[in-house]
């Protein structure tokens, strides 16, 4: 019998609140988990309330763990500059402050080298009116978020925020990546 190798990788991305970009991981294709936690601040072990003041210097972030012989880590990338603007600095949408800043937190040197070929690539592609302003830095400081972030949509359907940005922009991504979808 022939054995499969699978290749386990993690990779870290901040771009506005986590429970859209979590939510949405968790639902493709060959990504085993994504949890919300919070990277490249000064503080040790931040609090979601702390991060939220913008003292910390933390992002809010989902780590990605994924099985790169299903997935690639490009498509990785187009899943998420699809979930977020990459042209807006310490803000998405209605989310303001350095907690919700862009950003790609990279775990190695193959990945850090493939973020910046890969926004290199929009940038030379003239993808966006505006330049990508997602940072491309090496994870730093991360902690992960407390238990009630996790799966935070998927266990507050009724919340408000998540019925009136969370959800709107998952149907969006759905229809957008039916094709990597988990069934």
């Amino acid at each position: 019998m022939e054995k499969f190798m699978t290749t386990i990788q993690e990779i870290t991305l901040g771009g506005g609140c986590f429970w859209c970009i979590e939510s949405a991981f968790n639902n493709v294709t060959g990504v085993v988990s994504a949890h919300c936690g919070y990277s490249n601040g000064h503080s040790n072990n931040p609090t979601y309330e702390q991060v939220c003041s913008g003292t910390t210097g933390h992002n809010e972030v989902v780590r990605v763990v994924f099985e790169s012989d299903v997935i690639s880590l490009q498509e990785i990338f187009e899943i998420f500059f699809a979930l977020h603007d990459p042209t807006q600095i310490n803000r998405q949408g209605n989310d303001k402050g350095t907690q919700y800043r862009g950003g790609i937190y990279y775990h190695n040197a193959q990945q850090q080298a493939a973020a910046q070929a890969f926004v290199a690539q929009l940038t030379e592609d003239n993808v966006y009116d505006e330049p990508v302003v997602t940072e491309i830095e090496a994870l730093d400081n991360y902690t992960q978020a407390e238990d009630y972030h996790q799966d935070y949509f998927a266990n507050n359907p009724s919340n408000t925020y998540c019925n009136l940005v969370v959800g709107p922009k998952l149907v969006k991504f759905k229809k957008t990546f039916a094709a990597r979808l988990k069934s």
